[in-house]
């Protein structure tokens, strides 16, 4: 056999007890194998392999059981707010005019949801006579960073578009805002939700249900609008 086909010798037992006995630090970062080792519990002042292991593993434990305790109340968080969805969409779903379905929607979003502040507008070249109406050249005026950016948009919005959207009274309460266009065949309206806090409808805010919402709201309003310029 050449050199280069020899076989490196296995490491000896007496090699690995002195590397551990000059490095006795060694299992310190060493998590990973300590969680595979199985030792006989030795007993004395120092804490032992076993102890270690058992410390390790409760703390996986505990790091665990936060995770699990995080998962379920998420789960029930999404639960409530599914009940709460469920009903403002039946509701939505049984209006029988413009009127009610703006009322609806504004009503369930203070008190159900809890959301202070709520702005519904809606595009029309004439007063719908429910809610707030604009007409769209005057929201491509006013708004056209939220007409022509994302569905969803969140953050700190400037003094124009806040009046805009919620009106001057409580446009200078408002210091952050979640605003979702209505759109479905055409462009229908907006919904805004607002907040006094800086911080509490950030870039990062979790816009799923406002999204949800909005395409429920948008496919009812062509209808409702359009009975509504034929009576006119």
């Amino acid at each position: 056999m050449s050199k280069k086909q020899q076989v490196k010798p296995a490491v000896a037992e007496e090699q690995v007890v002195a590397y551990l006995s000059a490095h006795p630090e060694f299992f310190v970062t060493q998590d990973a194998l300590l969680a595979q080792l199985r030792i006989p519990h030795q007993r004395g002042d120092s804490i032992s392999l076993v102890e270690r292991q058992i410390a390790l593993l409760r703390e996986r434990n505990s790091d665990l059981s936060k995770r699990l305790t995080h998962l379920l109340d998420m789960a029930r968080d999404n639960g409530r707010l599914f009940d709460k969805t469920k009903r403002l969409v039946l509701e939505m779903l049984d209006a029988q005019t413009l009127d009610e379905l703006v009322g609806v929607v504004d009503d369930s979003l203070r008190h159900s949801f809890g959301v202070p502040f709520v702005g519904l507008t809606l595009f029309s070249e004439q007063s719908v006579g429910a809610g707030r109406s604009q007409t769209l050249k005057s929201a491509q005026q006013n708004i056209a960073g939220v007409l022509g950016g994302a569905k969803a948009l969140c953050g700190v919005l400037r003094p124009k578009e806040l009046v805009f959207l919620f009106g001057q009274e409580q446009a200078e309460q408002i210091k952050s805002a979640a605003v979702v266009v209505l759109e479905h065949q055409g462009l229908q309206g907006v919904l805004a939700v607002g907040s006094s806090d800086p911080q509490h409808y950030s870039h990062s805010v979790d816009t799923l249900f406002l999204s949800y919402l909005a395409d429920v709201l948008a496919r009812l309003l062509p209808a409702m609008l359009a009975a509504l310029r034929a009576v006119k």
